[in-house]
């Protein structure tokens, strides 16, 4: 069984990826498969929103006789990281107490 899950997440794992070292797009596709069941096709279009939003950055590097595109991220990407990770936490210590039993409001 796989859970449907957000572009936040998305967003937040790829960000995490990157924040730990440069990768390059089929890197992080294989990074990100591990957890979540996305194409990567799925990926580059996320890729480019995050550049957008001035998340990441990219720059080539030669590889093998062609060029590799790596995305690097940039402080505002941290920010948001930091950000992601906060709500993040929140939800899973919601949805733990809902599946595990518990106080939903803490």
């Amino acid at each position: 069984m796989t859970f449907q899950l957000g572009s936040a997440l998305l967003d937040a794992c790829v960000l995490a990826i990157v924040d730990k070292e440069d990768a390059y797009g089929y890197l992080l596709t294989q990074q990100v498969q591990s957890v979540m069941d996305i194409s990567e096709s799925t990926l580059y279009p996320v890729l480019r929103r995050l550049q957008k939003a001035n998340y990441l950055t990219t720059y080539d590097q030669p590889y093998q006789g062609r060029n590799r595109r790596y995305y690097q991220i940039t402080e505002q990407g941290r920010i948001r990281l930091l950000e992601l990770l906060k709500e993040w936490k929140l939800y899973k210590e919601k949805v733990d107490c809902v599946l595990l039993g518990g106080n939903v409001n803490g």
